[in-house]
């Protein structure tokens, strides 16, 4: 008997220390046991993550489940949340720490439990009585819980003296604990059960709650000071100081007990938070350095339970952020079709200032819009965030942190501008990209991000970015799939000038500009103009510079400006730099010609139009318009050339497309700035079609009526070859006055002068070969043989012959070469199947024809000698 009694002791004493605590982190997969949960089962589930999961899908609907806990008294409580929605009135969370009854759903069920969310949003402690009456007694803060994605870590604390401590860490890690309140309480001192209760109205929060680890167990009473979380600096003379937990008013606020390094001292004033036991703020007379890491030293603060601080430092910086401090280095402004990523446009910011940056009312933006204010986010050195829209933060959070915005801007899938911008109106990082950009024909049809290579070189534009090559489509929250080091090492281009009016002249570089150092450079003018009174880069982009004269500009006359010290985002310096300005003048007929034409591109490009201003005038594009003619013969597709003033001075050529890189992969440009990109132009037949030219009033200034039957006959693809016009005074629509562009180009000369474009004098048709003697052994030095034509007019065809001493043809160099007025080959000395030739005497034999029946033969003798 004794020993039954004995036993049935032993089994009493496990059984209830099996009920007084709790452990539960789901890792087997269910809730029915170790320990076993009761009540709405069917409305719950462990998902694949092994945690406890709401799996309720009915409207106004509410349901827990409870699980026996017997620890009500010296107990700490721990569970980690996450709540993927806003909390509200009618949706919120009751985590039941003691309950007098398994259905923690009655209202005659008593003990304590904390409320994650209702109307103020707030995580607080409330007392559940008899009467059904639920109790506030620690008020937490509002609006904690004001999110579309709520993670956190709660921890509640009942020491032996019926002191209620509430924290919450909404890292979720449980290493940031803040204290929201303590009440003393002894009202109930026994439990049965502790609980979940959810309360759900509509559809969009259904299956949104997720419990993981947690924990209930003995409360071990506090014997550790309190310890410094973080130090935040507000401005440049007040600091907020988080503590781990609740510490005493009293020494927490004795100013004496704080003091800052770098001659900072003691502080003016220290306020414990009414709202944040936790937090006290620290208000100095004596301002922080910027940019300045400091000390503070915190002696004799005490925590509730008496324990106290000494020796506690932390670090800090008053940081004012500059450009390119945070960079935008990762978008997506193209999601579909999806490749593995949520199907949403977002950004990606990356601290790259090595401080801590709040982003607390930051913006994003486009000239079109702006969104509303980040909310506080601090963004730790070289780490990254995710910004997007709040229908977006669920999905995209699984990748990283996510701060969402009001207004977020929509992207274009094609070219758009997008900018960050500081709470003082700073523009931090701006990027504008193009679909160019990607580099990859399949990957900028969507579903891929762009991402930057180089985010210390974060003012260049294609060449720091590309397509990314992660399998998933892009690295939200992580470092980029392109990161590589692609200085910059290039000063800024002064591209181009123009003056809206007299006394302004708007300056045009090839990249964004150092607004201090644009401010601070030397602007001189040609022709008696003063230096300019006032300069100031235009933002958002940075590439224009506005300079205000003293002096007007007269008409008729062409002047220079010479920009000297201005700087790029990375420090590289223009001396130097000069372009042309002027008043422009109106646009008549004839003034711009139409002097190239690519109709028929290769898939991989688009078409061009390039003009050329024959007259004396300098002509603003601005004012000009391409067009074409409809079914019915009606002008249509009128096209701006420009939105901004663009002067075309005479004897300049311009060239007008979709896509500049497109065409910069396929022909040679002697000027890459002399390009204009539009969204769209007007549609040029491949077969046949009209481009027209028209002034500011609708009157056609040019017209050509085009066909491809004008190309060269022996042409037999003429897929990727340009019309070129040979006489810029010659009539326009004139088939005699088009050629095909010579091979010798590429079949295309956009920016510069035509291949077929007739010379003024008279030259009569000449093979020129030089050096007579060439070696061939890549020393640098005469390695190969060049072949210099000149033909009085287009449209000679060229076969070129290698001959060895003896008459046997060794090389067929060139054969059927569309030529143009004049060109080059060059000749490396190898024979038909690339072998090297022995040293000795070789004749280049050229012979060239037309279509008219003109024939010439050349004969010219070379010597290739290589070194023993």
């Amino acid at each position: 008997m004794i020993r039954f009694l004995l036993s049935f002791l032993l089994f009493f004493c496990i059984c209830i220390q099996s009920f007084s605590q709790i452990t539960d982190n789901f890792n087997d997969g269910n809730f029915t046991a170790n320990p076993a949960w009761t009540g709405n089962t069917s409305d719950w589930t462990v998902n694949s993550s092994f945690q406890l999961q709401s799996n309720n899908t009915t409207t106004n609907s509410n349901f827990y489940l409870s699980t026996p806990n017997m620890l009500a008294t010296t107990a700490q409580w721990d569970f980690y949340t996450q709540l993927t929605f806003n909390t509200s009135g009618a949706n919120y969370t009751d985590v039941f720490l003691t309950a007098s009854a398994v259905d923690i759903s009655l209202a005659t069920t008593t003990g304590y439990f904390v409320r994650l969310g209702n109307t103020d949003d707030e995580i607080s402690l409330y007392r559940k009585d008899a009467t059904g009456v639920s109790v506030k007694i620690i008020d937490g803060i509002n609006a904690t819980l004001n999110t579309s994605n709520n993670v956190m870590k709660i921890r509640v604390v009942r020491n032996a003296a019926n002191l209620w401590i509430l924290s919450r860490d909404l890292t979720g890690t449980g290493n940031a604990y803040i204290t929201e309140g303590t009440v003393t309480d002894a009202t109930y001192t026994t439990s049965a059960y502790f609980g979940i209760l959810v309360r759900q109205s509509t559809a969009s929060f259904f299956q949104r709650h997720y419990f993981d680890d947690i924990s209930v167990q003995t409360y071990v009473p506090d014997v550790v000071p309190p310890a410094i979380v973080s130090a935040t600096v507000i401005d440049a003379n007040t600091l907020d100081i988080l503590f781990n937990e609740a510490v005493e008013p009293v020494s927490s606020q004795a100013v004496a007990n704080y003091t800052v390094s770098g001659g900072i001292g003691f502080p003016l004033s220290a306020v414990l938070s009414m709202n944040n036991p936790s937090l006290v703020r620290l208000t100095f007379a004596n301002a922080f350095p910027n940019r300045t890491t400091l000390t503070l030293t915190v002696n004799g603060v005490n925590d509730i339970a008496g324990n106290t601080l000494n020796n506690g430092t932390v670090n800090f910086a008053y940081f004012t952020p500059d450009p390119y401090d945070v960079v935008i280095d990762e978008i997506m402004a193209d999601p579909t079709p999806q490749v593995a990523l949520p199907n949403s446009e977002w950004i990606e910011l990356k601290n790259t200032s090595g401080f801590d940056i709040n982003l607390a009312g930051w913006r994003v933006g486009k000239t079109s819009g702006e969104s509303g204010p980040m909310p506080s986010f601090n963004l730790r050195p070289d780490s990254f965030v995710i910004v997007t829209t709040s229908s977006a933060v669920a999905e995209l959070s699984r990748f990283g942190n996510v701060i969402s915005v009001t207004s977020f801007p929509m992207l274009s899938n094609d070219v758009d501008l997008i900018y960050l911008k500081s709470p003082t109106g700073t523009f931090i990082h701006v990027v504008e990209y193009s679909s160019a950009w990607y580099k990859n024909e399949l990957k900028k049809e969507g579903g891929w991000t762009l991402e930057m290579i180089d985010t210390r070189n974060p003012c260049a534009g294609f060449s720091n970015w590309k397509a990314s090559t992660d399998i998933s489509g892009g690295t939200p929250g992580r470092k980029n799939s392109a990161d590589a080091v692609n200085p910059d090492a290039e000063a800024p281009k002064l591209i181009r000038a123009y003056a809206p009016d007299s006394v302004t002249v708007v300056l045009v570089f090839n990249e964004p500009v150092s607004a201090t150092s644009a401010a601070g450079a030397n602007y001189t003018f040609s022709n008696g103009i003063a230096n300019p009174t006032t300069v100031a880069a235009v933002s958002p982009t940075f590439t224009r510079v506005t300079l205000t004269l003293s002096t007007p500009l007269l008409r008729n006359i062409m002047y220079t400006v010479t920009a000297n010290g201005i700087s790029d985002c990375t420090g590289n310096i223009l001396n130097n730099g000069v372009a042309r300005v002027g008043l422009f003048e109106n646009l008549d007929s004839l003034d711009l010609v139409i002097n190239e034409i690519l109709f028929n591109p290769v898939p991989s490009s688009v078409d061009y139009v390039e003009l050329y201003n024959r007259s004396n005038k300098i002509i603003n594009l601005r004012n000009a318009y391409l067009a074409n003619y409809s079914s019915t013969n009606v002008i249509s597709s009128i096209t701006q050339i420009s939105t901004e003033d663009y002067l075309l001075f005479p004897g300049d050529f311009v060239v007008i497309t979709t896509d500049v890189q497109a065409v910069l992969s396929q022909f040679v440009a002697q000027d890459p700035s002399a390009f204009i990109q539009l969204p769209s132009m007007p549609s040029y037949s491949d077969a046949s079609g009209t481009v027209i030219v028209l002034n500011q009033q609708g009157s056609i200034v040019d017209l050509v009526s085009y066909d491809e039957r004008w190309h060269f006959s022996l042409i037999s693809n003429r897929e990727g070859v340009a019309l070129e016009r040979i006489d810029y005074n010659g009539p326009s629509n004139n088939s005699s006055n088009w050629h095909s562009a010579a091979s010798s180009v590429n079949f295309g000369t956009p920016t510069y002068k035509n291949s077929q474009s007739r010379l003024n004098e008279t030259v009569s048709g000449t093979i020129k070969i030089s050096p007579e003697v060439f070696s061939p052994d890549n020393d640098g030095f005469d390695d190969f043989l060049t072949i210099d034509y000149q033909f009085p007019d287009p449209g000679y065809v060229a076969n070129i012959t290698i001959f060895d001493a003896v008459g046997r043809p060794v090389r067929y160099l060139q054969r059927n070469a569309l030529n143009g007025i004049r060109g080059t080959y060059r000749w490396d000395g190898l024979g038909e199947k690339n072998q090297k030739l022995a040293t000795g005497l070789y004749i280049v034999y050229t012979e060239v024809f037309n279509l008219e029946g003109k024939t010439k033969k050349y004969k010219n003798v070379v010597t290739l000698a290589r070194k023993r």
